[in-house]
């Protein structure tokens, strides 16, 4: 996963869970992993539960070669840039004075793989941009609120108001599709998935987010039979 807050949380709450101090004699947890990492622990089936893209998924074919299946999804969401002070412009003059900042995380969408479009659209040679990286779009936040940075990239959400102004944003694409935790599944262990599922929904809404908060469940585990819940094609 790409941040170490996250992946600590997440260690303590999977050591606790019961159904996996059945199923397993240790709980290994990996962070901020390079995209090269990611699609060796995919193409390796070494994760048995992974916070991945859908690009990254189906090009690596891991849903059937590695049997991975979805586990809880993080809704579609607008990308905005996001400024203290002022509105931000899509204009090409209006970055190059700018000190930008972004994730350190190349498959970030939001905070990474939009906004440098976003600048070859404009026609902006990057390495002519002041772009400061941070390590979590709660870093960037933080380099924002101290003045740091001029603006940055990233999603909205509604407790932002209590340190920027809504005026402030300028969206960058629509409907940007979330990230989904993956369980891998060789057998038809529901059990796992639903104790998983339980314990990633727990983590992720202690963190007090509302964009996190708003979780797709891809498993009925609140009476049995448990089982997985069947994507229509119109949701895909």
């Amino acid at each position: 996963m790409p941040v170490q807050s996250l992946a600590s949380r997440l260690q303590s709450a999977l050591c606790d869970n019961e159904v996996l101090a059945k199923q397993f004699g240790t709980v290994e947890v990996y962070w901020g992993g390079s995209l090269a990492e990611q699609i060796e622990f995919l193409a390796k089936g070494i994760a048995d539960l992974i916070l991945s893209k859908d690009n990254i998924m189906e090009a690596m074919m891991a849903e059937s070669t590695q049997n991975y299946m979805p586990l809880i999804g993080y809704p579609s969401y607008t990308a905005f840039f996001i400024s203290s002070r002022e509105k931000p412009k899509i204009e090409k003059a209006y970055f190059l004075d700018k000190k930008i900042g972004l994730v350190d995380y190349p498959t970030s969408r939001s905070g990474h793989i939009l906004p440098k479009q976003v600048f070859k659209q404009l026609d902006i040679d990057v390495s002519a941009l002041s772009i400061v990286y941070a390590s979590s779009h709660s870093a960037l936040r933080d380099l924002l609120s101290k003045g740091e940075v001029d603006i940055i990239a990233s999603y909205w959400q509604e407790h932002d108001q209590q340190r920027f102004s809504k005026n402030y944003i300028t969206p960058i694409a629509d409907n940007v599709s979330g990230s989904k935790w993956y369980i891998k599944m060789s057998d038809e262990n529901t059990d796992l998935a639903c104790s998983l599922q339980n314990s990633v929904n727990d983590v992720v809404n202690d963190m007090q987010s509302n964009y996190f908060s708003s979780l797709k469940h891809y498993w009925q585990c609140m009476t049995p039979p448990y089982g997985f819940i069947e994507v229509k094609n119109d949701e895909a």
